[in-house]
């Protein structure tokens, strides 16, 4: 047993990094190992049961590790933790060891100490089942061998202190990971639009910017970013830009009401670019407000239209999908023939078989359609 100069600052510093691991969950790796050694024992594990008897994994010590094929039976094991059975019958959030579940004459027989246990290494535990979200139970288990001794009613002690840390790191890492899962999917949304998405403040200075937005920098002399700020060609028309990113704050900061206004940029002998700018309200929190910001949205209407979705959509031939796409991006008949190097005739003829497909009846009405039904953007 650790003497108790040593294990109050091995203490602090655990649920210390509880909470840490909680925010950034790189740290995650390793913890079961810090809560064995802060606990003079040789191995951890921390599992989650569901209702549907499936067993997940959260962190265990490396000597817990078994070989890939030795994994089917220990998935099996654990699915029959005898620990975890007597444990929530014993009582939730309640420390126990070994001793209050099972008794030496049941050791010496059962499977779970003989084949189990015996193989890890395993005789002596501390620990405790708790509940976990989405009515699953937490597992706490920490081990040492027979020889290491039965846990004392100190060592109890100090895991109570550390139970009601982990289940709130648990709890805490559960809700960031919905949330970053929440903001992985808007930011994969956001490049799978048409539209680029840039967020700025007041004075035009690009916070965060997708994927789309910077290919359409890249792409456009018109657009630019210059000392960090978000920039249009000729000047005049910045400083129109400027004017509205500076409506937008004042909206966003509730001092004017102004949902927003658009802006056409020109380009030579191509389809201008269409930009809008809108507030982005902050929104209040414990911790602080967010701060104001202005979104802008920039389309270029000559974007390429995906030809396989096309296909997918409406049954169209490769062909018939390439004209359908020139169509949608609002090119004539005349443009699509020398583009495509054939015949006004054939593409009449195919113009025909695609309002056949579409359900459509008029060459406007079907390059309406094909505009609005896939994302002109490439899959990444």
């Amino acid at each position: 047993m650790l003497s108790q100069e040593v294990l109050e600052p091995r203490l602090s510093g655990l649920i210390a990094h509880l909470y840490d691991a909680a925010v950034d969950d790189s740290l995650w790796a390793g913890t079961a190992t810090r809560i064995a050694e802060t606990l003079g024992s040789t191995s951890t594990v921390l599992k989650l049961h569901s209702d549907s008897a499936r067993v997940n994994l959260l962190e265990c010590t490396g000597n817990l590790m078994v070989s890939e094929r030795e994994q089917a039976w220990a998935d099996d094991w654990h699915r029959k933790d005898l620990w975890v059975e007597r444990s929530v019958a014993y009582g939730m959030q309640r420390i126990i060891t070994d001793e209050d579940l099972v008794t030496r004459e049941e050791q010496a027989r059962s499977g779970f100490y003989q084949e189990w246990l015996r193989h890890l290494d395993i005789h002596h535990m501390l620990g405790a089942v708790f509940p976990a979200a989405d009515g699953a139970i937490g597992v706490l288990g920490i081990h040492r061998p027979q020889g290491a001794g039965a846990y004392t009613n100190h060592e109890r002690k100090q895991a109570a202190l550390v139970l009601p840390h982990l289940q709130r790191a648990l709890r805490l890492g559960q809700r960031f990971a919905a949330v970053s899962q929440s903001h992985a999917a808007a930011l994969q949304a956001l490049d799978r639009l048409d539209t680029g998405v840039l967020m700025v403040d007041g004075t035009g200075r690009v916070i965060q910017a997708s994927s789309i937005a910077e290919q359409l920098l890249r792409e456009n002399a018109e657009l630019a970013v210059i000392s960090g700020r978000l920039a249009l060609r000729p000047p005049a028309l910045h400083d129109r830009l400027l004017a509205l990113v500076r409506g937008a704050m004042d909206t966003a900061r509730g001092k004017i009401a102004n949902p927003g206004a658009a802006l056409s940029v020109p380009r030579p002998h191509r389809m201008p670019l269409a930009l809008e700018v809108s507030p982005l309200r902050p929104l209040a929190s414990a911790f602080g407000e967010q701060r104001p910001c202005v979104l802008v949205f920039i389309r270029d209407p000559e974007a390429p239209i995906t030809v396989a979705r096309l296909r997918e959509l409406f049954g169209l031939t490769r062909t018939e999908a390439a004209v359908a796409a020139a169509l949608g991006r609002g090119a004539s008949l005349e443009d699509i023939a020398s583009g495509m190097g054939i015949g006004l005739a054939t593409v009449r003829s195919h113009l025909k078989r695609i309002l056949a497909k579409t359900g459509t009846h008029r060459q406007a009405e079907a390059a309406a359609l094909l505009a609005r039904s896939v994302s002109t953007v490439s899959n990444h």
